[in-house]
């Protein structure tokens, strides 16, 4: 029998990606398909793709060429697979013509013509787009913007900024530019707000109001009441309202979470975690018309593992700052939290620097993230034996940023929440604003 193997992401399953499967199984006698997981295709720069991996996976069965499914997780199982399963001929599309010529070494290589005229890259461009407009006047707008050019359902095309001084990246790349926020949201479907903290929750509830998506830095608001008004605008009018900490996006820090859960630390007991910078924008890209506080800057981010790992339901919580020089903000601020069961600290500074790491301590060993922990791409997980030590690895482009896009794009598409922040967590955060900064100012 002459095994035959191709490997695909699938995404939208087409006729393009029919007839290819077709020419595949013309080849031999059986055929083995490979359906790329979405953390491998997150490696290879994918981020596009619009279905999960059992929907692309029931696709490929439906039409009922395969004789066995496979699902490819890692860089390198291609040899593997052609190993394990005896396979007496590779094959893939002709775009990618020379590149498996490696794969020689073990069985046939084939290159099958692709059928012209169709993809499943031209189905999701030519699908409609939602155009966002962007509010804020930080460098860390140029950012933002290039990184949503990686991704295909978003179009941001306007920007409302009183001050352009530290955008000209992008001056020329936007359909327009206002000082009028009215003037934006007429003319997109969704909003990214990176304004000054005290702004988010005005920002916010006009765009709300006016029936537009709504992905706002966080902390969205300075308050929990003002927090619980916004998710339930969002709520009532069928909106979606996402909180934007970048760090949440990233395949690193979900696949940590879900280690913390199956145990493999033992019981958490505490969670430490800090960011810090000298410069005054926070992290290196908040440069401020209204200078941030510590806390404000960096926050958000912080409070995110506590929260996310030991929950909101902390018997008492503790504030030790120091004010900046001209007494203006927080230039450095630490915070304790007291569990029944753990422990928690996080520290904070714009003008006080200190090593930016995450640790989380268990009752079998502990997880380790080395500075920065924020733009996570790579954790450590360590015991008592030094040999039973794990490392993890996970690829990350744009520090989270498009990842979030996609994400935000998919919850509209989906008419339901993001679930990568608890709305708890959300709220807990505008609370923590509001009972420091009541001591501070």
């Amino acid at each position: 029998m002459k095994k035959v193997i191709t490997y695909g992401t699938y995404d939208l399953l087409h006729y393009g990606h029919i007839k290819l499967l077709e020419r595949a199984k013309a080849l031999g006698d059986y055929l083995i398909v490979g359906v790329t997981a979405d953390d491998f295709d997150k490696t290879r720069g994918k981020i596009n793709v619009r279905q999960t991996l059992e929907e692309r996976i029931a696709a490929v069965r439906a039409v009922n060429i395969a004789d066995q499914i496979i699902v490819e997780q890692y860089e390198g199982q291609k040899i593997d697979d052609i190993k394990r399963y005896d396979v007496d001929v590779f094959t893939v599309g002709s775009d990618w013509e020379g590149v498996f010529d490696y794969l020689r070494e073990y069985c046939e290589v084939i290159y099958l013509p692709r059928t012209q005229g169709i993809s499943s890259t031209d189905i999701r461009s030519s699908e409609a787009t939602f155009k966002i407009g962007m509010t804020g006047y930080s460098s860390f707008l140029n950012k933002f913007y290039k990184e949503s050019t990686f991704v295909n359902a978003v179009d941001v095309i306007g920007l409302y900024s009183k001050d352009t001084t530290k955008l000209s990246k992008i001056k020329d790349e936007l359909e327009f530019i206002t000082n009028d926020y009215d003037e934006l949201l007429e003319n997109v479907d969704s909003v990214y707000i990176h304004s000054h903290p005290s702004s988010h929750y005005s920002e916010c509830k006009k765009a709300l109001l006016n029936g537009k998506n709504v992905l706002c830095e966080s902390p969205v608001a300075m308050s929990s009441e003002e927090c619980n008004e916004l998710l339930k605008i969002a709520k009532d009018n069928g909106l979606t309202f996402m909180e934007a900490i970048r760090t949440a996006y990233t395949t690193a820090y979900s696949r940590l979470l879900l280690l913390l859960k199956s145990g493999k630390i033992g019981k958490v007991v505490s969670v430490d975690a800090t960011c810090t910078s000298l410069s005054s924008g926070g992290d290196g890209s908040r440069e401020k018309l209204n200078r941030w506080g510590s806390l404000e800057a960096w926050g958000p981010t912080t409070l995110l593992p506590v929260f996310q790992i030991l929950g909101t339901d902390y018997e008492s919580i503790s504030f030790f700052f120091l004010k900046s020089s001209n007494g203006d903000y927080d230039s450095f601020t630490k915070i304790d939290f007291k569990y029944s069961f753990a422990t928690a600290s996080i520290k904070v500074g714009n003008g006080v620097k200190s090593e930016g790491e995450l640790i989380i301590s268990g009752t079998k060993g502990y997880v380790y993230v080395p500075a920065p922990w924020w733009k996570m791409d790579y954790f450590e997980i360590r015991y008592e034996n030094p040999t039973d030590n794990k490392r993890y690895f996970y690829q990350i482009n744009g520090e989270g940023i498009r990842y979030e896009l996609v994400e935000f794009a998919n919850a509209i598409r989906r008419g339901k929440p993001d679930f990568y922040i608890d709305r708890q967590v959300t709220i807990e955060i505008s609370k923590i604003m509001h009972e420091f900064y009541s001591k501070v100012k």
